[in-house]
């Protein structure tokens, strides 16, 4: 029996990863931008609209997601992965390749088939990353920080790893990228490996329920660390931490509805760090190449030429933000862990449950961003001292991602984990948005003389009100700190 459990728990790892490493598609749009302005005659407005539609569609139906995981398990999420990724991107390349070179203005029905497609790998994304997220979580419930950070990195390593094949076997020195090969590749590929885990994923949830150290301890032991560690399951779970905090904190239930965790004052209050923290690097990640080009000047003719030099720092800027992402996922989970065990696995007469709170972790983010938008606006001045900004945003959108899970369990539960933590992305569905308009507006009022903008001017608001908003955020993290304070 525990030689089928570890083959059966190697494939589930197996597909996890797979899952993750196929997931991030849409992030390899600054790839397929120049050929569509160049071949479908997109104007920068409409590049915009597109890989806008792709992150937000990455959020609407992420609550109904989450209930699909409660309900049936990670396999589902992972089958609609596959269908919404091969359709998505089999309808994308059919439409670039069906457009012929000779046309002079831009076709609305293709962006509006373009930005449908892309809305719909949006959520095609968001059902492989909780397809994976939520997999590797019930694999290894001891190890939550470990297996989200381990997962996520997965996710964040998609990018590169996307990039790669594209740069590898659909690119000639002549030609360029074949845009439409490497699309049809992604619909077949992204397809099969999801179809995959939607049989691997589809495991019995008490299968995974067996601690390592159990395992490993004497009947004697584990019988009474069974005594010493049971909990009653219509309990919260952390009663005693509450009495012996004497902190006044609004509890939501294993199994309490949308309206009680609607009650809670503090789940708002974590929804708007979210909303500020990732709306805010999800900006920067869609509009990365602008800014570097806003920092690149102009010709003496008042033209700009994209020159390879440009072309290799935007990418390097994309390269940089998807590994600093993919390190921070893989070392900021199990460093929490470490640091801040979940409490559900810990006796419940532990004098320690932790170190330090989940919850000033997560406080660091926004400081840490707040002193780089502050930096951005005083120091950075050429494309080469972008990269701090990349890594610090890659970091950040990263760690945030990694530590949320671990809180919303800990804090309301794990029964419907699925759903509150879908829930609590609708922030980054609202902040994102909010913020990138925020750049264009910005942007388009400092632009002179048509073309992209340049100079600081272009994001120079843009990133006082990040930096405004950073702090607000920091300070609602403390504040909820104050009020977790022995809770997680």
């Amino acid at each position: 029996m525990p030689i089928l459990h570890n083959i059966r728990l190697f494939f589930t790892c197996l597909s996890i990863a797979a899952n993750g490493l196929f997931a991030g598609g849409i992030f390899t749009f600054p790839l397929l931008a120049p050929a569509l302005a160049l071949h479908l005659k997109l104007t920068q407005p409409q590049l915009t609209t597109i890989v806008l539609l792709g992150m937000m569609g990455q959020y609407p139906f992420a609550a109904l997601i989450g209930k699909v995981i409660d309900g049936y398990g990670p396999w589902a999420c992972s089958l609609t992965a596959s269908v919404l990724f091969s359709a998505g991107f089999s309808v994308f390349a059919a439409e670039i390749a069906k457009t012929t070179d000779d046309i002079i203005a831009p076709s609305k029905t293709s962006f509006r088939v373009l930005a449908a497609c892309f809305f719909l790998l949006g959520l095609g994304t968001a059902s492989s990353y909780f397809s994976s997220l939520f997999a590797a979580s019930r694999a290894f419930p001891q190890y939550l920080g470990a297996a989200s950070g381990a997962s996520l990195a997965l996710f964040g390593l998609s990018p590169l790893f996307l990039s790669l094949l594209a740069s590898r076997y659909f690119t000639s020195p002549s030609t360029g990228l074949d845009v439409t090969r490497f699309l049809f590749f992604l619909a077949f590929t992204s397809g099969i490996v999801h179809l995959a885990g939607a049989f691997v994923l589809n495991f019995p949830e008490s299968q995974y329920q067996v601690s390592s150290t159990s395992e490993s301890a004497s009947s004697t032991v584990a019988s009474s660390d069974d005594e010493e560690c049971s909990i009653d399951e219509s309990q919260p779970l952390l009663a005693n931490e509450v009495l012996q905090s004497n902190v006044q904190v609004t509890s939501i239930n294993e199994g309490g509805s949308i309206l009680q965790l609607f009650k809670d004052p503090h789940f708002w209050l974590l929804a708007l760090i979210s909303l500020i923290i990732l709306g805010s690097c999800e900006m920067i990640i869609s509009n990365i190449g602008t800014i570097v080009l806003s920092l690149y000047p102009k010709s003496a003719s008042g033209t700009r030429v994209l020159s390879p030099y440009v072309e290799t720092a935007t990418a390097t800027q994309v390269r940089l933000i998807s590994i600093s992402n993919t390190l921070s996922r893989l070392l900021s989970g199990p460093l929490v862990d470490l640091i801040s065990p979940v409490t559900s696995h810990l006796p419940r007469n532990s004098p320690q449950r932790y170190h330090i709170s989940r919850v000033v972790l997560l406080s660091w983010v926004p400081l840490l961003l707040a002193g780089t938008y502050v930096y951005q606006e005083l120091a950075i001045r050429t494309p080469d001292d972008l990269w701090i900004l990349s890594v610090t945003t890659g970091a950040a959108y990263g760690t945030t991602f990694t530590i949320l899970p671990s809180i919303v369990s800990s804090i309301w539960g794990s029964r419907d984990f699925g759903r509150n933590f879908g829930i609590l992305t609708y922030a980054p569905f609202l902040g994102t948005p909010l913020f990138s308009y925020l750049y264009a507006f910005v942007s388009a009022h400092n632009n002179v003389g048509g073309g992209i903008c340049t100079g600081i001017t272009c994001w120079s608001l843009t990133f006082w009100v990040c930096t405004g908003t950073s702090l607000l955020s920091y300070g609602a993290s403390i504040l909820l700190w104050q009020q977790w304070k022995g809770l997680v």
